[in-house]
């Protein structure tokens, strides 16, 4: 096992990292489990790559990992043998549709939040190796609010909280959101509606959010857009391909597309290129560890 630094000592490893402007860092998270957050990620990966977005997909949740099976991938090796030192993150990385680079996971193995000292001093080494140039990582967080959610939607440059129109649904994402605001100081949510049937109900799906959020949270909520109930989906998913690859002009395929628009488009750059990798594994071994204080 490697030694164990300290989390500036690690974090230096990755300085190396051939990016040449910042990368965007996009947390797509949900309340519960069952609202489409997974295929989201997925198409809007695939989405964002037809953009010209250079696009790495971290599938992050650890227990359920389901993006590989999502696009009928068949991952020899996964983070969990990056993680035991049997593979290098670099062997682990498969190319998914119109070369989106992705880290699988696997059913099974313990939650980020849970690996030991020696397991994460592995991964920001893991990292550090790595070559790739990227203008976006997107990271398929676990479903609710456990640890590893906290930890990588803290470290994301954005958070998307996807909900549906069920009562459970609201009740969780609030939940979330409830969570990062008051405890660890996560105050920009942007909301994706999923499933409506009409574009009005994406709306009011967000205005009950908001309501609720303007009268006990000081967040910040945007509506991101809403994906479309569609058959074409449905589709898709029972022949694990992405429904922006096998049903290219769906309702869906197309509000995918205007989400990965609004992205490149108007969402604002990350400020230093350092807020990437380095802030994400400073923040995965040692949440304590600020901005602030790597600034310094």
């Amino acid at each position: 096992m490697p030694s164990v630094e300290s989390p500036r000592n690690q974090a230096a490893g990755l300085h190396h990292l051939n990016h040449q402007r910042p990368v965007r860092v996009i947390c797509i998270a949900s309340g519960k489990g069952g609202v489409g957050k997974t295929n989201i990620t997925v198409n809007l990966a695939l989405a964002l790559s037809l953009q010209n977005q250079r696009v790495m997909l971290l599938d992050a949740d650890l227990g359920m990992a389901n993006v590989d099976v999502m696009l009928g991938l068949h991952p020899l090796y996964n983070l969990s043998h990056v993680i035991s030192q049997e593979r290098t993150l670099e062997e682990v990385i498969m190319t998914g549709p119109n070369g989106i680079r992705i880290i699988p996971a696997s059913s099974g193995i313990k939650r980020m939040a849970e690996l030991t000292p020696a397991e994460n001093a592995g991964i920001v080494s893991a990292f550090s190796e790595l070559n790739d140039t990227l203008d976006v990582m997107l990271i398929d967080s676990a479903a609710g609010i456990s640890d590893s959610v906290v930890t990588f939607s803290r470290a994301a440059h954005e958070v998307i909280v996807v909900v549906c129109d069920e009562p459970a649904s609201i009740t969780d994402a609030y939940a979330l959101i409830k969570l990062l605001s008051l405890d660890y100081g996560v105050d920009r949510f942007h909301i994706l509606a999923n499933r409506v049937t009409t574009p009005r109900e994406g709306h009011d799906l967000f205005a009950k959010l908001v309501k609720v959020s303007d009268r006990f949270l000081d967040v910040t909520l945007s509506f991101f857009g809403a994906i479309p109930e569609d058959p074409q989906l449905r589709k898709a998913v029972q022949a694990q391909r992405a429904v922006v690859d096998a049903f290219p002009g769906s309702r869906s395929a197309e509000a995918f597309h205007r989400l990965a628009t609004q992205i490149v488009g108007r969402w604002p750059m990350p400020r230093t290129a350092s807020g990437y990798l380095q802030f994400f594994i400073e923040r995965l071994i040692n949440p304590a560890y600020s901005f602030e204080e790597r600034a310094e």
